[in-house]
């Protein structure tokens, strides 16, 4: 059959690996638990998908579980950390500078109904400019602006009026 992965295999374990592994069936921690169940039925003949049923998870799951151990060994019984190792930024320094630029001009410039940028708002004008080649989260925008040492609150709201007499009319009324 074309597309059929071909089956995977943990290798052959030590005698201290397969001791290991069985004391890590009596462990309290969940993930060490899972990753020895799943490797002791993958040496027991098991494929990933029959490991997947019997232990009610994704078959990726114990694949991955399977090349960890091949990998790493023991060590891949030890949850690792959850964050990436590298993030890749989705402004580059020049890039970054365009969006300081950027928000120094009105959203209005660029044809926007309001006259308050959001972090949302500003990476839909960056992609939009073509700042960045694909469109980025508000969040992405936060930490670029972080990284840049620049402070970004949530918008207020003023009351102003294009009146050019506004300010001595709100002085009358006001005080």
């Amino acid at each position: 059959m074309l597309g059929m992965p071909k089956a995977i295999f943990v290798r052959p374990f030590t005698a201290d690996e397969r001791a290991a592994l069985e004391t890590g069936l009596r462990s309290p921690e969940a993930f060490t638990l899972r990753r020895c169940q799943i490797l002791l039925a993958n040496a027991r003949g098991q494929t990933a998908i029959q490991v997947a049923a019997q232990l009610s998870c994704d078959d990726q799951t114990v694949r991955n579980a399977i090349h960890a151990f091949n990998r790493q060994g023991l060590a891949s019984l030890q949850p690792g950390s959850s964050v990436p190792h590298h993030i890749a930024r989705g402004f580059d320094d020049e890039q970054a500078e365009r969006l300081r630029a950027l928000l120094h001009q009105s959203p209005r410039t660029f044809e926007k109904a309001t006259s308050l940028w959001t972090l949302e708002l500003a990476a839909e004008v960056a992609y939009a400019q073509e700042i960045t080649p694909q469109p980025v989260s508000g969040e992405t925008v936060r930490a670029t602006l972080e990284r840049l040492g620049v402070g970004w609150r949530r918008a207020k709201d003023w009351i102003t009026s294009p009146d050019p007499e506004y300010a001595r009319k709100k002085m009358r009324a006001t005080g």
